[in-house]
């Protein structure tokens, strides 16, 4: 189904986030949208329909999840390195978190809720610069209390519990690699490895999602494909547009599984526009699989 063309104010299209509400309905966001464009739309993956839930003159959102614990959809606002929220319905806009953490502004790309709704959120910094200066940023679920867990990242930008809760998966988008985060007590990080090196050739590590399977579904930027991994690292899949119709898209940076089903959705973009493509996931999708 396409959703977006590429703007004329921005000149592009970039789909991302797409997570499930309570009702079935695919909501997506449009990371280039201009003001008056939808920068938050509902999809109605079986009548194919969409329509604005919200649109404003400021917010560059990269991914979308609702919380557990007071249900509002949360984004990430990279422009302005904010978090913000509003009900699934849109309207009452709330700033969650602004400002430095660690002496350094963020640059927020995708976020994970525990099961408690802190936040855990990849800090791609350095993206620009090309330098390792990328974090992961743990905020506690008032918003009040942000701490660095990881720290000379190379522009971290997916980010997903396993599918025990016990640790993060995370890709940094200019090493092409998937780093293993082991959490401790009170959400620390406990240990840190490199768990799976990506060969993406001209794409680059995007988002993550992960299965109730644990296996792990690594977008790529620069190829509307995903490659799918298990958690021991071995590569089980590659999920790619047919070549029929992927002329124009250069982006799959983002996956929603059906929470309880296996019914995957995919945000691809590119020249051509954004789109969202189905395929059958491996196992049934989770809260990992579900927006971030």
């Amino acid at each position: 189904m396409q959703l977006t063309e590429a703007h004329a104010e921005t000149g592009m299209t970039l789909l991302e986030g797409p997570v499930f509400d309570e009702d079935g309905k695919l909501l997506v966001v449009d990371v280039t949208a201009p003001e008056g464009e939808p920068k938050v739309m509902r999809v109605d993956v079986r009548r194919k329909t969409s329509q604005t839930v919200h649109t404003d003159g400021r917010g560059a959102y990269t991914s979308a999840q609702f919380s557990p614990y007071d249900g509002r959809l949360y984004l990430t606002d990279f422009a302005h390195g904010e978090i913000v929220s509003l009900p699934p319905d849109g309207g009452d806009l709330r700033t969650f978190f602004s400002g430095e953490v660690g002496g350094a502004p963020m640059n927020p790309d995708d976020l994970a809720f525990d099961e408690d709704g802190n936040l855990y959120v990849s800090d791609s910094r350095g993206l620009t610069e090309g330098e390792d200066i990328g974090r992961v940023v743990r905020i506690d679920r008032a918003g009040k209390e942000a701490t660095v867990l990881a720290d000379g990242l190379a522009a971290t930008n997916g980010i997903s519990f396993d599918a025990d809760h016990r640790g993060l998966w995370i890709s940094e988008l200019t090493r092409n690699r998937i780093s293993h985060l082991l959490l401790g007590a009170e959400g620390k990080t406990a240990s840190r490895h490199t768990a799976v090196q990506v060969d993406g050739g001209l794409a680059r590590t995007d988002s993550i999602a992960v299965d109730a399977d644990g296996n792990l579904y690594q977008g790529l930027h620069g190829r509307p494909a995903m490659a799918v991994y298990d958690k021991y690292g071995e590569r089980l899949a590659t999920v790619e547009v047919p070549a029929r119709q992927a002329e124009g898209l250069e982006s799959a940076t983002n996956v929603a599984i059906t929470p309880g089903g296996t019914r995957a959705y995919m945000t691809v973009s590119g020249p051509a526009g954004g789109y969202v493509y189905t395929f059958d996931a491996l196992a049934e999708g989770i809260r990992q699989s579900n927006g971030g």
